[in-house]
């Protein structure tokens, strides 16, 4: 990539991710959600959990091989900030497992994750994984070895997933800008080109704080949504996907797409409730779930299952082109990593109830969240992906009495 090309798409990501943290939420709309939101309503409101992006946009037009259209990117979740590498205990859960999270075996046997948790696109796993080990070298040394947990889902509708466009810098600028607090949403980092139930989708997050009498313990969860058709979509436990007459995504341009499995695409600006893009299902979506509630390593793999739970609130069938994968950590027990041998604090297994009821909620809130601030985007081919829309959601809500009050709503 020509140095001025990389510098447009750096300056993009500084001016992109500050238009998308001021993004409208699914709140703000009105639309009603059980529990109750952190600060930010993000995964960021646990304490230490640091969130970066880096998101990559260039090109117009008909797909070329290696040189575009761009909408990718790589978002990095840190569960002890960039200061700190301090190993947490950590579970997964694979709901189906069309897809890829590296690292995961030794997270299933050790019940510790050593680092931070990436996400990007499925074809750019390999250099992402391999440049957060160069990362790690420089900020926390010290490891004869370390096995990163990179995730992925597939956005080869919109991006040249073939173009390997994502390089070790931007691994290296997602690292090296995550933050605390607002978390930029939708089309950013790694969900830039990603699609959720049939319209734009990409990244969301939210979180609970339980009530004291519960521990007052809070729980973020991280989505990167990239999975569902549009008829399945449910939200707020309305069936609104049924209810959208133009297809969510669709062919803007004159010219047939390239790809040939993509010619039966819809053309935009028709009207049917049936319409949907070739092979709707297909997609993915990864979960990252943090917590400051002490639990060992057996007890988030109980957790980080119920991530299925919120998931299926919106319709999910997991269906078989999916990968649905999910990593849960715990930023108690500082000593998860002390290989001298250190006590450790557990929740008891009787408490943890409201701990996976904070976890289907904000699961739930979470995929919203990331159709909400999405907006709409032409890619490869001039494939459109429209944003959900606002007003017609709004609309289909107050019909079926789930829409709080303006007023009422809270706006996290």
């Amino acid at each position: 990539m020509k140095p001025y090309a990389l510098l447009f798409l750096m300056l993009w990501n500084a001016t992109g991710m500050a238009a998308q943290s001021s993004a409208p939420r699914a709140r703000d709309l009105g639309i009603p959600f059980d529990g109750a939101a952190g600060r930010f309503n993000a995964i960021t409101d646990v304490a230490g959990v640091e969130v970066g992006h880096t998101t990559l946009i260039s090109g117009n037009g008909a797909l070329q091989e290696g040189s575009g259209p761009v909408r990718t990117g790589v978002t990095a979740v840190l569960p002890r900030g960039r200061a700190e590498g301090a190993p947490v205990f950590a579970g997964w859960f694979s709901l189906n497992g069309n897809g890829e999270m590296t690292g995961t075996t030794w997270v299933e046997e050790s019940g510790v994750l050593e680092g931070p948790v990436l996400i990007t696109n499925t074809h750019s796993v390999g250099v992402t994984r391999d440049a957060a080990i160069q990362w790690m070298l420089k900020h926390h040394p010290g490891f004869l070895w370390t096995l990163p947990v990179v995730a992925e889902t597939w956005d080869g509708i919109l991006n040249d997933l073939n173009g390997f466009h994502v390089k070790p810098n931007h691994v290296f600028a997602a690292l090296d800008g995550a933050r605390s607090g607002p978390v930029a949403e939708g089309a950013v980092g790694g969900g830039t080109g990603m699609l959720c139930n049939g319209f734009k989708g990409g990244i969301g997050t939210s979180s609970r704080v339980l009530p004291s009498e519960a521990g007052g313990f809070t729980l973020g969860v991280l989505v990167q949504c990239n999975y569902g058709s549009r008829r399945g979509l449910r939200i707020a436990g309305v069936p609104v996907g049924e209810e959208f007459v133009e297809p969510g995504i669709c062919r803007a341009g004159s010219t047939p797409p390239k790809r040939d499995w993509l010619r039966e695409m819809p053309r935009c600006g028709i009207q049917s409730s049936y319409l949907e893009r070739p092979l709707p299902e297909l997609g993915s979506i990864i979960i990252v779930i943090a917590t400051d509630a002490p639990l060992l390593p057996h007890q988030l793999r109980r957790l980080v299952k119920r991530a299925s739970l919120g998931l299926g609130r919106e319709g999910s069938i997991s269906s078989n082109g999916s990968g649905d994968i999910f990593i849960a950590f715990s930023t108690a027990n500082r000593a998860a990593g002390d290989t001298a041998g250190a006590s450790v604090q557990m929740l008891p297994n009787g408490k943890l109830d409201p701990l996976f009821a904070a976890t289907v909620q904000a699961t739930e809130e979470a995929v919203t969240n990331a159709m909400i601030a999405a907006v709409t985007m032409i890619g490869a081919d001039s494939i459109r992906a429209h944003r959900l829309p606002h007003e017609r959601l709004v609309a289909i809500l107050r019909k079926h009495n789930r829409l709080l009050s303006r007023s009422t709503a809270p706006r996290r």
